[in-house]
């Protein structure tokens, strides 16, 4: 007996292989997808790169969203298959068969269904594995050589979470049909047809939430509060493209049906009553289309930015090649630090490179609130706005800048600031001064993580000492820890990027050497840090190209699951239409006519998700530019770029799915095409 439930399980997946095949083929794909970024994620070769423990925690992350998205997607498409199924499944109640045979038959046809996709996927990414992870040290920098290996871990994860999966799936199917008497099960083909109501509390709901995601997106000015605001306008979209798609798309069809002029119309006719009746059981589908678009742009235009823009985010972190930093609690003479930087461009010729330049500066780095030409030590006023403020003396700020500043007395300053400055007076903590000058603000110099940031320059080291006593007399009485001095020193250097690695590496240990010896002032004694633009490089490139890595990867699967999505849709439209259209050409329409409905209906309701998910993409764009911001990439123009090449070939992409699966819809639509 179950050989017969064998059979007939082997028989149902070849006989409906246009369902099966995209569905087993999607599994197989899912399923080479986790086991590679499993696999890459144990990668030995990922902890001998600057930068990978980065890179494994992305892609420790990208297994996690690949876990998760597998569930729901092959949920959602097992739900096609039992749609189209259930009428089968009814026959076979009515011949005489107990659903508990029935079930047998739906078990089989799971296990089928479970080694396809395991072994096809696993032979795949044992297969492909190499090649992708050869093209994952590409984007990352690394030119370890790369071994064949088979990760028997990742294949038993991999089986594991897959046999669970599909045994959910066939518990879920199982307890449908158990559900479900045989006169629905034959019935349930014609589901659906009742023409939707008018809910116009969902369509508000859509309204506002989508108009209230896209005012997140578009009026958030400061980068923290657009990271913490992003998940909120991301829910807000999702609800409000969900609503509309579902409530808002009949409310407008039947308000183009009220406009009788439109409505009458025989291509306008068709178009309207048929998405009108067809909308409550595609409104779903359409909108999970057009939020996966969404994901996969956004997800590849900004991981594209990010690994294009790499150059522009080094520019924006590191000012020269090598920055020594001294941190100190009193601001250390001019003498010292020029000292100091001359030792430093000495000890860089030590070993045998050329100092192309060299320049050095103190600041203070405090935090405030700005309110009216204020800037308050104390954080208690919530209604003012945070500032980030650099304080110079006039030394120091030419020799960082290269801005000559004019005279300036006791109770005088120069300011340059990010949002520009209006008035003649600025109060500093307790004491008011007089601008006396206000400045060009430095190019790069802005701090993305408040909504100002100031340049603040005194005369001297005596007025500057006197503010930042000011401020650590606030700092203490808050209980936060004293601002302390940074000394800067820049030193430039040629050669090959092992070369300079070496020589940072050298700076490194000389300045620890003078910390101990006491070469250097008491002043510079302090904490120090020494970092590199070429050490700085190779970590941008882990991180980027990893990002980057995964965007594409990720970017694939949703493409993916947006493929498989809409052929289903085509198929099961396909089956609906067929019906109907020959009902039309009976009543005399003519197979023109027909034809023109057909193809109206079929791209409007194709191409609205794709519409709606670049709508989106514009919508977030002004958020999505902010939070670039704050991983250092400012170039607004490059990103805008990315994402319009991400939309051009997503387009192209969406273009040439919707042509392919249009052949099997009007296949089983018929002569009406």
């Amino acid at each position: 007996m179950n050989n017969l439930y064998r059979r007939l399980a082997w028989n149902n997946i070849k006989n409906g292989k246009h369902f099966y095949l995209p569905y087993l083929l999607a599994g197989m794909i899912s399923a080479m997808m986790y086991y590679s970024i499993r696999t890459m994620q144990g990668n030995e070769g990922l902890h001998e790169m600057r930068g990978g423990s980065n890179l494994e925690e992305i892609l420790k992350f990208g297994t996690w969203v690949i876990a998760i998205f597998v569930c729901i997607f092959l949920f959602y498409t097992n739900s096609f298959l039992m749609k189209r199924r259930k009428k089968e499944l009814g026959i076979y109640n009515i011949l005489g068969m107990e659903k508990r045979h029935i079930v047998k038959i739906m078990f089989w046809e799971t296990l089928f269904s479970w080694f396809v996709t395991v072994v096809g996927g696993l032979l795949a990414g044992i297969i492909f594995n190499k090649l992708l992870m050869m093209f994952l040290y590409r984007l990352t920098g690394l030119t370890t050589s790369i071994r064949f290996y088979i990760s028997w871990e990742s294949c038993l994860v991999t089986a594991e979470l897959f046999g669970v999966l599909y045994l959910c799936i066939l518990l879920y199917n199982v307890l449908q049909i158990q559900l479900a008497n045989p006169i629905e099960l034959l019935r349930s083909s014609n589901t659906g047809e009742r023409e939707p109501k008018t809910r116009v509390l969902m369509t508000a709901v859509g309204v506002l939430s989508l108009g209230a995601g896209y005012y997140i997106a578009i009026t958030t000015e400061n980068p923290l509060q657009a990271l913490l605001l992003f998940f909120v306008a991301v829910v807000l979209v999702i609800i409000g493209t969900y609503c509309l798609f579902t409530a808002g798309s009949i409310a407008f069809l039947k308000l183009l049906r009220k406009n009788k002029r439109y409505y009458y119309q025989t291509r306008h006719f068709t178009t309207v009553s048929g998405m009108l009746y067809r909308m409550k059981q595609n409104a779903a589908g359409l909108a999970n289309i057009c939020i996966l678009s969404t994901m996969v742009l956004v997800m590849i235009s900004t991981t594209v930015s990010m690994y294009v823009g790499l150059e522009d985010e080094l520019e924006t972190r590191y000012r020269a090649e090598m920055e020594i930093y001294f941190y100190s609690g009193t601001i250390p003479a001019w003498e010292e630090v020029t000292e100091a930087g001359s030792k430093l461009s000495g000890a860089a010729k030590e070993t045998g490179r050329v100092v192309l330049g060299e320049d050095a500066a103190r600041y203070a780095g405090i935090a405030g609130v700005w309110k009216e030409n204020q800037i308050l030590f104390s954080s208690g006023d919530v209604s003012s706005e945070w500032a980030a403020v650099y304080l110079m003396t006039r030394q120091d700020y030419t020799a960082y800048t290269g801005e000559e500043t004019g005279e300036l007395s006791g109770q005088e300053l120069a300011v340059a600031s990010n949002q520009g400055f209006e008035g003649d007076f600025l109060r500093v903590g307790e004491t008011e001064y007089t601008v006396a000058e206000l400045l060009d603000f430095p190019d790069g110099e802005e701090d993305e993580t408040v909504d100002h940031t100031l340049f603040l320059v005194v005369r001297d080291d005596a007025v500057f000492t006197d503010i930042l006593q000011a401020a650590n007399e606030a700092a203490a009485a808050q209980g936060h820890m004293p601002i302390e001095v940074t000394t800067q020193i820049n030193v430039d250097v040629d050669g090959t990027a092992e070369e300079k690695l070496a020589c940072t590496q050298a700076l490194r240990e000389r300045v620890e050497a003078w910390k101990n010896d006491g070469t250097l002032p008491e002043t510079l004694r302090g904490e120090t840090m020494v970092r590199s633009r070429q050490e700085g490089y190779q970590s941008f490139v882990a991180v980027n190209g990893g990002l980057f890595f995964l965007g594409l990867f990720l970017g694939s699967m949703f493409l993916m699951i947006t493929v498989l999505i809409i052929y289903y849709k085509q198929i099961s439209e396909g089956y609906d239409d067929k019906e109907r259209f020959a009902i039309m050409e009976k009543v005399g329409m003519s197979n023109a006519e027909v034809k023109t409905a057909i193809r109206s209906q079929v791209c409007t309701v194709f191409f609205l998700p794709l519409v709606t998910a670049v709508i989106h993409l514009a919508a977030a764009y002004p958020m999505l530019k902010k939070l670039l911001a704050l991983l250092a990439l400012t170039n607004g123009t490059l990103f805008l770029w990315c994402m319009a090449g991400t939309v051009l070939i997503f387009g192209l992409i969406y273009l040439i799915v919707f042509v392919l699966t249009s052949r099997s819809y009007y296949k089983i639509v018929g002569n009406q095409v």
